[in-house]
């Protein structure tokens, strides 16, 4: 017969060990936001003493007692949310578990030494300076899925499952082959157009302007901030819960719709997080499914909500107003079409909705090759250039523009990429299922009202924290299984017009 009291002290364990990594989260945040320059030896023996505390309360033998006291007792004994609880309770314990102590501490000294080898390396675009870094990265990887039993030939598909429980290199491979076959014509086409948006008359738009207006925005959409904040890092990232989110922009002069569009988007991430139940944190009920449904949900909120019509006629005064922007500087189309602007660019953070998931498979096509040992570390500026040449039609000019421009690998977050591209495709196919389930839906957008969609996600999304793995969640809401059509038809709808239309009289 269960004891209830078993199933108490479990979710008890589990909520000290959610707080320790909040605490753990709060002083990375601290360190890509606030960390003095001269303090990173400092930040770096924290990072090993937090990791060292995390390792050992996640691997208490008491937690594995109660968990095996659970399991023995049958599953009839215990509700679908408490199965819920327990089964990914003992998949974080297992992920822990299994790793030695010493691995756990020198891996949090190696990604806060390698975050700031990345960093200065970036900043000279000086690749050979920070390939160290990346070695032993790699090398850790291998080591960490081989104490969960997985052979080197494996490694990355065990990377990729901690990210998206259930999915493979095998399961992406399809999707973003299909995803490539109809993307790469689309940009050509777009990109040889003859319609340029021109967002220059937005540049110099000042850096206070710009903060009063996001912080508006994602106020508008949703976001609390009497439990979040927004602040200015290097790589703009959303971290925390739903008692506490940090989100952060930055503030590129010449891409001045840049601070907009990665604060909405890192919306997304905080919106998903604010939505998971508090009294659940640290429990699979209060915990996002993995990193694609999360992403899907940033990517809804910054291109199909936020670069929509519907979105502009209600914002696009008070954008005028902020920056006193008239229409003879330029026209409500124009400022459209800059906000909706296709165009090559050797950044991913900076690219477009309709370039980016090109960036993505560059990445996921790398990775694959570092981990199967098909290229060497050595070779990896030069073999993404002549990826980015095969995709994109471009070549960066320097490492900056290219290897060094993304903060993931200096943490060892190998297989994190693909969820990126999952995610646009996951987004895709929720918004059809919302303009099915809520009709009439962008007529509120043009009056500031993003309640019913945001309420709609809380139901849908949210609140299942990890009742369901990825694929079955997308099933379960939307009907099908993860697919790039929805994505392909969303994006030729959108961009075609406006790339095909006469100048001046864009499709409403």
């Amino acid at each position: 017969m269960k004891n209830p009291n078993t199933h108490t002290e479990l979710v008890a364990k589990l909520h000290r060990i959610n707080q320790l990594e909040s605490v753990i989260g709060l002083v990375s945040w601290d360190e890509q936001v606030n960390l003095p320059e001269g303090s990173a030896e400092r930040r770096a023996d924290q990072m090993v003493l937090l990791a060292e505390l995390h390792h050992r309360e996640s691997t208490d033998v008491a937690l594995e007692s109660l968990l095996d006291s659970l399991e023995s007792e049958g599953g009839a004994e215990l509700s679908f949310d408490e199965k819920v609880v327990v089964r990914e309770a003992r998949r974080d314990f297992d992920r822990v578990a299994k790793l030695p102590a010493e691995f756990v501490a020198r891996k949090a000294a190696l990604d806060s030494q390698a975050y700031h080898a990345w960093e200065i390396a970036r900043e000279k675009s000086d690749y050979a300076e920070y390939a160290p870094y990346l070695r032993r990265q790699l090398d850790m990887a291998r080591e960490e899925a081989g104490y969960h039993g997985h052979t080197e030939s494996a490694a990355y598909d065990f990377h990729i499952d901690t990210h998206d429980p259930g999915m493979s290199a095998a399961a992406i491979e399809p999707l973003f082959a299909e995803l490539r076959a109809g993307l790469v014509p689309l940009v050509r086409e777009i990109v040889n157009s003859p319609i340029k948006a021109d967002p220059s008359p937005l540049i110099g738009l000042s850096v206070e302007g710009q903060r009063t207006f996001l912080k508006e925005v994602t106020e508008r959409i949703g976001f609390d901030y009497s439990r979040g904040r927004i602040d200015v890092s290097a790589h703009p990232f959303c971290s925390g819960d739903a008692a506490d989110t940090r989100m952060t922009t930055r503030f590129v002069e010449s891409a001045p719709l840049e601070a907009l569009f990665s604060s909405i988007h890192e919306t997304g991430h905080g919106l998903y997080e604010q939505g998971q139940p508090v009294e659940h944190l640290g429990t699979g009920l209060g915990t996002a499914v993995g990193m694609a449904i999360h992403e899907s949900q940033s990517r809804l909120w910054e291109n199909q909500v936020a670069r929509g019509r519907p979105f502009w006629r209600f914002f696009e005064p008070r954008f005028r107003e902020i920056f006193g922007l008239g229409p003879d500087r330029i026209s409500s189309d124009q400022l459209f079409l800059a906000a909706n602007e296709v165009k090559l660019h050797p950044i991913r953070v900076e690219s477009d909705e309709v370039t980016y998931n090109l960036h993505i498979i560059l990445r996921f096509e790398l990775e694959k090759r570092l981990f199967d040992g098909t290229l060497e570390v050595s070779d990896l500026p030069d073999a993404w250039n002549a990826l980015s040449l095969e995709l994109l039609g471009l070549t960066p000019k320097n490492d900056a523009e290219g290897v060094l421009q993304d903060v993931h690998w200096s943490g060892g977050a190998f297989g994190y990429f693909p969820s990126y591209c999952l995610g646009n495709m996951i987004a895709a196919q929720l918004w059809n299922t919302i303009k099915v389930e809520l009709p009439d839906l962008e007529r509120e957008f043009e009056k500031g009202d993003f309640s019913r969609i945001l309420s709609w996600l809380r139901e849908k999304i949210h609140h299942q924290g990890q009742r369901y793995d990825t694929m079955a969640l997308v099933r379960r809401v939307t009907g099908d299984a993860i697919t790039p059509a929805p994505l392909l038809r969303y994006l030729r709808e959108r961009y075609l017009p406006l790339y095909q239309a006469r100048p001046g009289s864009m499709p409403k």
